[in-house]
């Protein structure tokens, strides 16, 4: 049996799919960003789901993470390819590269991040956030289409959804952090609740604000960014979902947290 992928994307995203139908799910959580469009990608079932809704019509801080996720695994999806729009905090990051963190550092605030609301309690492993066969497998599927990712990192993830200051940039680059985002948590960790695998790809648009002179990032430059480099994603997301095992052959699903 091969099991079903998920790509939770961005704008530009939603023609990836050939063959495609959309699927209205409904959750314990409420409505998705919008449907979940199920297709064909180099010769495997994925689900596409785009989080911020088709118009972007949900800033970071409003999507609604949990029903997400919850109804790509209802679809049963085991693996999720996160793909992001983010900034570079390091130089020697430019716009242009795709980043394939390892670590993230969570500075948002409000969301609702957890399905263990009670009554129980639940812990989830954290430690390593992402899953480890599938880094690797987004890394070789880079290279395979012609592009060198960066292997490893921390993205910081702020509430959004307004930009950095200068002075929030500059800190977080001297943290030592590689790149900014403002989605990757909570999506990452509900997966790890769900025993979800989950494997970034990120793609630097911009310099953020505190790493070059300048005006500073505006949605604008990150679209026009994102848009430049759409055949290249593409390109990655198709050697890679075609290159995975039937199933995941990963500690992931082991590490789903039991109520107490």
């Amino acid at each position: 049996m091969t099991s079903l992928i998920a790509v939770i994307g961005g704008s530009g995203l939603y023609s990836l799919l050939d063959d495609a139908e959309e699927r209205t799910i409904d959750t314990p959580f409420g409505p998705t960003s919008d449907a979940v469009t199920v297709g064909a990608l180099g010769g495997r079932e994925v689900a596409f789901l785009p989080r911020h809704g088709k118009g972007h019509r949900f800033p970071p801080h409003k999507v609604n993470y949990r029903a997400n996720l919850w109804a790509l695994e209802s679809l049963g999806a085991r693996r999720v390819v996160g793909v992001n729009a983010v900034g570079s905090l390091r130089p020697e990051i430019p716009p242009g590269s795709l980043v394939v963190p390892d670590q993230i550092v969570d500075r948002t605030y409000g969301r609702e991040q957890t399905f263990f609301d009670g009554p129980g309690v639940a812990h989830a492993s954290f430690s390593d956030p992402y899953c480890p066969i599938g880094r690797g497998e987004a890394v070789t599927a880079a290279a395979s289409a012609g592009w060198t990712a960066v292997d490893g990192g921390t993205q910081v993830v702020i509430p959004g959804p307004r930009f950095s200051t200068r002075a929030e940039s500059v800190w977080y680059s001297a943290q030592g952090w590689s790149i900014i985002g403002m989605t990757a948590h909570p999506e990452v960790i509900l997966a790890r609740e769900l025993g979800l695998c989950y494997l970034p790809l990120c793609l630097v648009t911009d310099y953020d604000a505190g790493v070059q002179p300048g005006e500073g990032v505006t949605h604008e430059e990150v679209l026009a960014a994102f848009s430049a480099n759409l055949e290249r994603v593409r390109a990655v997301l198709g050697g890679l979902v075609g290159a995975m095992a039937d199933e995941p052959n990963c500690p992931c699903a082991s590490l789903k947290p039991e109520l107490m």
